[in-house]
């Protein structure tokens, strides 16, 4: 009998997931342990591993579609074997029509242009045909069945719109100079061409413009909400609603660190030692929760739980959001052994390749736009925790140092908490332990 693989949960919050693409096709020999497609969970995109040895019989489900968790993906089995009755069911409706979005590429893609090339180098065509052996390429068509049409799309860039217009107005695409990203045809392109005179190259007036003051900001369009970014709005909407949020800003004198972190780099540069503001922030609010561990708790409704290491997570920003991966025992580790494994938490979590226990379990959190020169401002709590802290960027500014007036470098940190756990004078204590700790950077180096 044909094994069945199903949707696992692969994070604590996941409900569904989407399957980005196929690393196996149908009729591939499997062996246990290896990697047969990319799953985009509620955090990041994991890799779907075979627990069975035998041959790919039959794909389920589409590239690009959502799958609740237990939902039959695949069967595994002998060469020959009939696949049992879960492949019926398998294949969610999809979309119709010449306007709909194609199953393999809608939900995979951020709502940001930069992921889409990561739909389309998929290894093999075949997830996208239906379940059964019978090969169907004609389903991984992206365009109306039209003939003219699929040779001009190779040669040149066209939006939907502009394609549409461009039909309905009788204007020859293929004529049209197109002053969008990349030379794509816009909506603006066709309307100059069809005023020129029809199938005619752009009127001069529109040729000669500024490619900047021509076409659309983008073009219209509806993109489906990725789980990442559904996740996102679900827990930050449940935070802000049902945690009672305030706000707490200090200013730092930031030129003690810089110049630390100046001498470190200098010294260390041969040994590919490179630290950053974000690294002393993260070393010193771990050594700040040390000195004020109130902060270091999360409200589970009738208890307050304290915990007893500071695991520190940091914002990094992906293409359809962000993700926190986690500092463990950020108190316990040296500040270059926090730089270099936030350095490669950052990496992973931009590649979306983090594991569960990488984006799980903290229990503080880092979120910092000063490298953006966002000079302050104000996070929203990221639950279970009981506080978050938002960097700014590094300010000169004239400031009173021994009575005179210097040009100082300033660092506004302002502590979003939860008033249900940490009072507002708990959560000043431990600005301040920060505070000293960031004026005197020599203390994270011990």
């Amino acid at each position: 009998m044909a094994n069945i693989i199903e949707m696992p949960k692969l994070s604590d919050t996941m409900t569904v997931g989407t399957l980005v693409r196929w690393l196996k096709k149908e009729g591939d020999p499997v062996k246990s342990g290896e990697i047969l497609a990319e799953v985009e969970t509620d955090k990041a995109t994991m890799e779907l591993e075979s627990f069975f040895d035998g041959e790919l019989l039959a794909i389920f489900v589409r590239e690009g579609t959502q799958v609740a968790i237990g939902e039959a993906l695949c069967a595994i089995g002998k060469h020959g074997e009939e696949v049992s009755a879960p492949a019926a069911k398998a294949p969610p409706p999809a979309p119709t029509g010449p306007e709909a979005p194609p199953p393999s590429a809608a939900p995979a893609a951020a709502p940001s242009p930069s992921p889409a090339p990561a739909a389309a180098p998929s290894p093999s065509p075949a997830p996208a045909a239906a379940p059964r052996p019978t090969p169907a390429p004609a389903t991984v068509s992206k365009a109306p069945p039209a003939t003219a049409p699929r040779e001009t799309a190779a040669r040149f860039k066209i939006s939907p719109l502009a394609r549409r217009l461009a039909a309905e107005k009788g204007v020859d695409p293929a004529r049209i100079a197109g002053s969008g990203p990349g030379g794509r045809i816009v909506r603006a392109d066709v309307v100059a061409a069809a005023a020129s005179g029809g199938n005619g190259a752009p009127s001069p007036s529109a040729s000669s413009a500024p490619a900047a003051s021509r076409g659309p900001l983008q073009d219209d369009k509806v993109v489906p909400v990725s789980n990442v970014r559904g996740t996102i709005a679900r827990r930050l909407l449940e935070s802000k609603t049902q945690v009672p949020h305030y706000y707490l800003d200090i200013e730092v004198d930031a030129g003690p660190l810089l110049e630390v972190r100046e001498q470190l780099n200098a010294a260390l540069e041969k040994e590919g030692v490179k630290l950053s503001v974000n690294d002393f922030v993260l070393k010193a609010s771990a050594e700040a929760l040390r000195r004020v561990p109130a902060v270091n708790s999360s409200w589970e409704g009738s208890a307050i739980r304290y915990y007893s290491a500071a695991h520190v997570s940091f914002a990094v920003a992906i293409d359809d959001g962000l993700i926190t991966p986690v500092v463990r025992d950020a108190h316990l580790k040296t500040i270059f052994a926090i730089s270099s494994e936030a350095k490669a938490l950052g990496m992973k979590a931009k590649a979306k390749k983090l594991a569960p226990e990488e984006f799980t379990g903290g229990t503080f959190c880092v979120t910092n736009l000063g490298m953006m020169g966002i000079d302050r401002f104000c996070a929203i709590i990221n639950p279970p925790n009981a506080a978050i802290l938002a960097v700014g960027t590094i300010v000169r500014k004239p400031t009173v140092k021994d009575g005179i007036i210097v040009i100082g470098q300033r660092m506004t940190l302002t502590l979003s908490g939860d008033h249900r756990v940490v009072d507002g004078a708990v959560g000043a204590a431990y600005l301040s332990a920060l505070r000293d700790l960031l004026e005197k950077p020599a203390l994270l180096l011990i």
